[in-house]
């Protein structure tokens, strides 16, 4: 097989959405928002720090005239294309804008999320209130609670070392507010840009490949907010079309009319040799799994980083299936290629092993740490 040239992708520049004088202004990932606010949400109170207190602290808010924050929300998540998590950072921005005191702002959260159908409920610890979310996918390194055979994760809390302690939950269910977050990110939100430019470069049979990129930084801060979640969402998450497009017009330029093979070995090295190994805890003092957008921006990752950057590529250059290959200590990827070497059987189909962290390994060779051992789990790409 012989590689076409492909067509691009046409990309519409995102420009600050229009506002008209608002009594409250903040910036959202560098896009400025303002929303009008009822005087009787500003003016609503947590008191007593009890369960009354949750009852008078919605009361005030529901007498409110609330329908016209409501409408605004959902104009702007449906004109900025945000996801759930968008949805849940947008909202935790502007219940900080209304209430210095973290339980008001937690409450009206609450409030807002469970107008807006999500499965949120409220506890109390220690007298303080506590958000518990009920989620599509495992969050992992937070708080969970079982109720009523679900559970709920406190994300508010991710990767904080404290406990939590003993919770009360407010058991109160509001009407059809059913929904889980989903932390799928089927388009990447639009955001106004903030461009940072980005060089990568790495040696190719003795020849040196540069790369000039150019980045929206406001993107890679909505991505940095992320709790780590389950890897599918990451391997499946939106490759943003104006940086994929500056992407695969670089690489086009090495791969367009050769071998197939060979163009899936020269995007395997450029994900192996463009960037510096290292791990989370060193690079961020946590776990953080990047999404693809994310790799290209920094100069380090390490191998499940890397693992989605490469099958994303491939997916999207070639077409071809992938899958990521996680081991108890690794995560690698298998393409459904006909080609000799090192492969896995995922059901009946075998998937030859590409590494993007064995550096300077082609397609079917695997690290021989890992070449007898089963893999744990495979992630596939929709």
């Amino acid at each position: 097989m012989v590689i076409e040239k492909a067509p691009d992708i046409n990309i519409t520049k995102v420009t600050p959405l229009k506002q008209v004088k608002k009594d409250l202004q903040f910036d959202f990932f560098g896009t400025p928002l303002g929303f009008n606010i009822d005087h009787n949400i500003k003016d609503a109170r947590f008191y007593p720090k009890n369960q009354n207190g949750i009852i008078s602290f919605f009361g005030a808010l529901a007498s409110s005239d609330y329908d016209n924050l409501i409408h605004s929300i959902e104009k702007i998540f449906n004109e900025m294309q945000l996801n759930d998590w968008g949805v849940y950072q947008l909202i935790t921005k502007l219940s900080k804008q209304i209430y210095a005191k973290p339980d008001e702002e937690k409450l009206f959260r609450w409030f807002l999320l469970n107008k807006l159908s999500y499965d949120v409920k409220v506890g109390l610890v220690r007298s303080h209130v506590v958000l518990l979310e009920n989620t599509q996918q495992v969050v992992y390194s937070t708080p969970r609670y079982k109720i009523d055979g679900v559970y709920y994760y406190a994300v508010d809390h991710y990767n904080n070392k404290e406990r939590l302690g003993r919770l009360y939950t407010y058991d109160k269910k509001y009407p059809d507010a059913d929904k889980k977050f989903d932390f799928s990110m089927g388009k990447t939100p639009k955001l106004v840009e903030n461009i940072q430019d980005k060089k990568l470069s790495f040696r190719n049979q003795g020849n040196t490949i540069s790369l000039d990129l150019k980045i929206n930084k406001n993107l890679i801060d909505f991505m940095g907010t992320y709790p780590q979640v389950d890897y599918d969402v990451y391997f499946n998450a939106a490759l943003d079309d104006a940086l994929y497009n500056q992407l695969a017009k670089e690489l086009k330029k090495e791969i367009n009319g050769k071998k197939a093979s060979y163009g899936l070995n020269f995007v395997l090295r450029f994900v192996q040799k463009s960037f510096q190994y290292q791990r989370d805890d060193e690079q961020f003092g946590k776990d953080k799994v990047m999404f693809a957008e994310e790799t290209l921006f920094y100069d380090r990752s390490d191998c499940e980083d890397r693992a989605i950057l490469f099958a994303k590529l491939v997916k999207k250059l070639f077409n071809y299936g992938v899958v990521g290959v996680k081991y108890k200590d690794h995560m690698s990827t298998a393409l459904a290629v006909p080609v000799s070497g090192d492969s896995v059987k995922v059901g009946a189909k075998r998937y030859v092993v590409a590494d993007p962290t064995y550096i300077n390994a082609n397609m079917g060779k695997s690290m021989p740490k890992y070449r007898n051992i089963q893999p744990e789990s495979f992630i596939r790409l929709k």
